[in-house]
């Protein structure tokens, strides 16, 4: 008999993050999806009933001053920044992670020199990145280069304007080297913005210490802010004043209600807004961020990488050999808080897992991604998956 899972007791029993499970409203389900859709933190329905019986219902157009509506984008932008290793008064949350990458991206170009030609995004980035950088070559007048981020430092040149990366693969888990490519993309005089929708919340980021200039990410994966959740911009304090969005709206403006026809911006981060806020959803988030609470990234991480080194053992020891290849990096400074396998099936296979209680997902055409969320997976779950995994294959 396997002793994996006994080593899963030990584990579980030894891990100070276990007790965070009991702040979501889980299941018997293994979910290993958080990288997708985040469990749903255990306190947020009593709050959200509150912003939508009370504050809603009986305050109406008072709350967006008794209730703080207005102050909410940059309020819980301070909450998200230690999480993602910047200082107060940087983050802005609203809008969609695509929406807000348009703005960086845009914003990021506006601030080079006229003779700086091209922008470069990763090659394998997530589609719609792709999709927003070139719009942003067409609406600017550069031209656009999709390039791997390892080819990054030797594509950068005297022409490089802005350049896009994510942080963390979406479909292999890889995680890129933020330090090292935000530095190469500064030695040419360009500018690096950041997607972190796949490492907010799963590993230290270091905004601040790494002098990246604009960031984006979403807040429904690891951040457990729910389906659709706001996502946010972070603009470095240096930038922003030369910060030109390509979406002034009258949220951002530096008198909001003057309704002057000229568009002034507002000092700081703020004007990275646009339109009024998603106050339901920018509040569910808010409440849900309170999971984080005496939680220190480092500790996350560190746990993140426990579980996915353990469920690659695991693999190994459980999956017939030959039916899987995992796409995810060994090395702990190149992987994510994911791990991708290669699998001839895995489209039925995923369907399969998800049958049997183990919760995952599939990307086509070949891929099973499993997401190891800290705060609430347990090394029992990951042994469990495995084996699972082992016995959808072997026709168990």
């Amino acid at each position: 008999m396997s002793e994996l899972p006994l080593r899963a007791e030990k584990l579980d029993a030894a891990d100070e993050l276990a007790p965070l499970r009991d702040r979501f409203v889980l299941d018997d389900v293994v979910y290993l999806d958080g990288n997708s859709l985040g469990a749903l933190p255990a306190h947020v329905p009593d709050r959200v009933s509150d912003v939508v019986r009370r504050q809603w219902g009986e305050l109406r157009i008072r709350s967006w001053e008794e209730s703080g509506w207005w102050t909410a984008p940059e309020r819980i932008g301070d909450r998200i920044a230690p999480l993602v290793g910047a200082a107060a008064g940087q983050i802005v949350v609203g809008d969609s992670t695509s929406v807000n990458v348009f703005k960086a991206l845009v914003a990021a170009v506006r601030m080079a020199d006229e003779d700086r030609t091209e922008i470069l995004v990763d090659a394998t980035t997530f589609p719609t990145d792709g999709y927003i950088a070139e719009s942003a070559a067409r609406l600017t007048g550069r031209t656009l280069r999709a390039v791997t981020p390892s080819e990054v430092p030797g594509a950068l040149g005297a022409r490089t304007a802005a350049v896009l990366l994510n942080h963390v693969d979406y479909r292999t888990g890889r995680l890129h080297d933020l330090p090292s490519l935000t530095a190469a993309v500064h030695s040419v005089g360009a500018l690096a913005v950041w997607d972190l929708c796949h490492s907010a919340g799963a590993l230290p980021v270091g905004l601040d210490a790494h002098g990246v200039d604009l960031a984006v990410g979403c807040t429904y994966k690891y951040l457990n802010g729910g389906p659709g959740s706001p996502a946010y911009l972070y603009v470095r304090k240096e930038l922003q004043p030369r910060f030109d969005s390509p979406l002034p709206g009258w949220n951002s403006h530096a008198e909001p209600f003057g309704m002057r026809p000229e568009y002034a911006p507002a000092p700081g981060a703020l004007r990275g807004r646009v339109g009024t806020p998603d106050i339901l959803s920018m509040l569910a988030l808010e409440a849900a961020l309170e999971v984080w609470d005496g939680v220190a990234v480092d500790a996350v991480r560190a746990k993140s990488l426990a579980l996915t080194d353990f469920f690659l053992e695991c693999v190994a020891a459980y999956v017939p050999e030959g039916r899987v290849e995992s796409l995810t990096p060994v090395a702990h400074e190149e992987r994510g808080s994911q791990v991708a396998l290669r699998c001839a099936d895995a489209g039925d296979a995923m369907k399969r897992l998800i049958e049997r209680g183990v919760v995952g997902d599939f990307r086509a055409p070949d891929v099973l991604r499993f997401g190891f969320t800290p705060l609430y997976v347990g090394f029992a779950d990951v042994e469990r998956a495995a084996r699972v995994l082992g016995e959808v294959l072997d026709g168990a």
